[in-house]
């Protein structure tokens, strides 16, 4: 069979992993201004001390599992046939914060990529705005319900020297974590891509066990 070389947006389409920084949270409180008791020509003057915010930050993950063995062995050989079942990990430059774990092969003239990241944010306040603004940059999907407390997914289609490639995002948040799927695939003879339903069906069944090892991670 003759090597088909990949095309250049497949080849680079994992960037190198970008860094999550955790913000601080202080509590403030202004002094009281003591009453002058010596010198009663003056006018006492009295402060209260400004009460300290109770406001708890509702985080249930301190850190990401890991996400290589967060796909069962029977769904990558389902979504990625011949690839390796145990993954590559991306190297991150704080395994705490975010994990990636990527599966990709060429079977015949059929390749497919699929990667999995677990983002851990401060709060689930902080995960919930960044699911809004994830979801806004990647508009035309829908809801996945049942996926998480939020899940989202979309599929893109884009043609590069005439090959198509079929791309499937799908976007979970679990209390304070972002749970990121993306399945992909060409055929390299037909020059076509896999259909939108298999893209997606892939896609959300990844994600699903995904969300399971998440959870899963927070009792061990």
């Amino acid at each position: 069979m003759r090597e088909f070389p990949l095309p250049v947006a497949l080849t680079a389409r994992l960037s190198p992993v970008v860094v999550l920084a955790a913000a601080g949270w202080a509590l403030s409180s202004s002094p009281a201004t003591p009453a002058d008791e010596h010198n009663t020509s003056h006018k006492t003057s009295t402060s209260s001390p400004s009460a300290p915010s109770t406001q708890a930050v509702s985080k249930s993950y301190d850190s990401a599992p890991a996400p290589c063995g967060a796909i069962t062995t029977a769904t990558i050989k389902s979504l990625v046939p011949g690839a390796k079942t145990a993954g590559k990990e991306i190297k991150s430059t704080d395994s705490k914060l975010r994990r990636t774990c990527s599966w990709n092969a060429l079977k015949g003239y059929d390749y497919r990529w699929l990667d999995i990241s677990y983002e851990v944010m401060t709060s689930d306040e902080a995960a919930q705005k960044e699911y809004k603004e994830r979801l806004a940059e990647k508009s035309g999907g829908g809801d996945v319900p049942g996926l998480g407390d939020e899940g989202y997914s979309v599929v893109n289609l884009t043609t590069e020297d005439k090959q198509q490639t079929r791309e499937g995002v799908v976007i979970a948040r679990v209390a304070n974590v972002l749970v990121v799927t993306t399945y992909n695939g060409s055929d390299f003879e037909s020059k076509k891509a896999p259909s939108t339903s298999v893209i997606n069906t892939g896609a959300i069944k990844a994600a699903k066990d995904a969300v399971t090892a998440l959870k899963g991670s927070q009792s061990q």
